[in-house]
This record gives structure tokens, sequence and C-alpha cells, in this order.
């Protein structure tokens, strides 16, 4: 039976890199994120709701600053890893479509202007390692049709966590069991005075960074406790898939705790604040 709801299976994320902030490419070639688990967009119109004395209920409701969203969760995909991660670090803008598809029709929203706003990185053992992404845009186009003029090609493959690996200056750490990581770019909205698209954002400059994450291993060494006491810094490399990397610089411990149950092992959560970071 042909319903004219959506399935999950029925939606799929594609991007490219803008060469003017806000502006899709001509004939644009879209890659897609084949891997994605989820895709969540988002579009808020942030309504003024306007109230004045003689009466209960509101007088108006206008729209204010247009605040356009989307979270993007995927497996990193084995042909080009950091291919869409990159962008945390180079904060290059991204048209991102989010397209429904069936023979019936198509939806298709197009966000543009799109930035990292921040990305978590984890990866456990028996599983892939997985990204979630949160983009900021400056606004959307609902559409019934993919881009006019557009090639389209999606990266394939996953990275398993035996193809990770973790580092702790250099020496490869064989005991951890579960990491993740974040990075925050901390945009920040910015609107102007303006009669044309005074709705829209104008521009969205990255604040501070923050550069964060967490291990869990077994209990097999002191080194953890040790490294807290002395107030030590250290840098950690993450493994991404093929020879890509992530590493954090100038880290310490933010905290180290070893749960002691009965009829379990000892294990270590520790998470880690850093400096600096640089994928590659």
């Amino acid at each position: 039976m042909t319903t004219p709801v959506y399935g999950a299976h029925e939606a799929k994320v594609y991007y490219v890199v803008e060469s003017t902030y806000g502006e899709t490419p001509t004939n644009p070639s879209m890659t897609g994120l084949a891997t994605a688990e989820n895709a969540e967009p988002n579009l808020n119109p942030s309504l003024i709701k306007i109230r004045g004395t003689g009466s209960r209920d509101l007088q108006a409701i206008r729209k204010g600053l247009r605040q356009v969203g989307l979270k993007i969760g995927y497996n990193l995909p084995s042909a080009a890893p950091i291919d869409f991660l990159l962008h945390i670090q180079t904060m290059s803008s991204l048209s991102v479509e989010v397209v429904y598809e069936k023979a019936t029709g198509i939806i298709d929203l197009l966000y543009m202007g799109c930035r990292f706003n921040s990305v978590t990185v984890e990866c456990s053992v028996e599983d892939l390692m997985k990204a979630t992404v949160e983009l900021i845009g400056q606004d959307v186009a609902v559409g019934t049709a993919k881009i006019s003029g557009a090639t389209y090609a999606d990266h394939s493959g996953a990275v398993p966590y035996y193809e990770s690996y973790v580092k702790k200056d250099t020496t490869t750490l064989d005991r951890v069991a579960d990491f993740r990581f974040t990075i925050e770019n901390n945009l920040k909205r910015v609107p102007v005075i303006r009669t044309s698209d005074g709705h829209l954002l104008k521009y969205l400059p990255e604040r501070h960074r923050n550069c964060s994450g967490e291990l869990m291993f077994d209990f097999e060494t002191k080194d953890e406790f040790e490294d807290v006491i002395n107030d030590a810094e250290f840098s950690l490399e993450f493994g991404l898939g093929g020879s890509n990397k992530a590493v954090f610089s100038n880290c310490k411990w933010d905290s180290v705790s070893a749960p002691t149950r009965l009829e379990d092992l000892v294990s270590v959560k520790a998470p880690f604040v850093a400096q600096s970071v640089a994928i590659s």
C-alpha cells in the first residue's frame, strides 16, 4: 500500500562546501552521508508575541530572527573518514541538503550557510566509530525537487573499532574499551538591523573553542591518579580510520574515578580537557 508519509529509509543527507557564505554553488557536486543513522532538521522563527492593553489575547505575532539548525549522527565512512568531520576545524560554510524521496514525490530541505557548532566522536568495542554533528545555518529552502544541475555521490564503508587506536604521548594505550571526544566552536548568531533579510543572521562567527573527552578502561595501573596528583600534561591521539587522526595537545585529566563493585572488574573513567586539537 502506497502512503504519503515518509520513513527514515527514504531520507538522505548531502553536503557541499560553499564559495560564498549562504549561497549553494551552481551545479554542485554533492557528497552523501550514506552512513547517516539519524538526521534532525529544525527551524525556529523566534516568534515575537505582541501584547497590549485592552485585550487578554495577543495583539499580533511577528517573526523574529530565523534560527536554522541541523543535527546529524553518522558512522565515519572508511572511504573518506574526515571529509565531513574536518569542517569542525576549517570552519567552512556548507550547503546541506536533506532529501526525503519516494516514487510519489520528493521533499527537499536545503540548509544554506551551515557551519559546525560542535561535534562528538565516539568509539566502543564491538561497534563502529560514530560522530554526532550539530550545525547552525543561515537559511533553509523547502522544495519538491533536488538541486538543479547537481551531481550526487556517496562515501562508502564504515570504520570499525579495531581500525582505531588511542595514544598517550607516544605510547599506544591497549586497554581502552570506550572513548569519546567533543569539540565545540560556540558559534554566535549575529543579526543586524536591515530591511532586506532582516530576519536572517548576517554573520556566524566562532568564539572560544572547547576541547574535551573521556576514556574508559579496566584498572591496570596507577598512572592516571599520578598524573592528576602531579598536574601532568600529555597529548592524546585518536585514530579515525586509515591514516587520519585527531591529536589533542596539552591535556590534563579533569577527574579520575575507579568504581569498585562486587562481582565486577574495576574500571577507570577518565574525562580530560585539552588546550587545542588538530584533525588530519
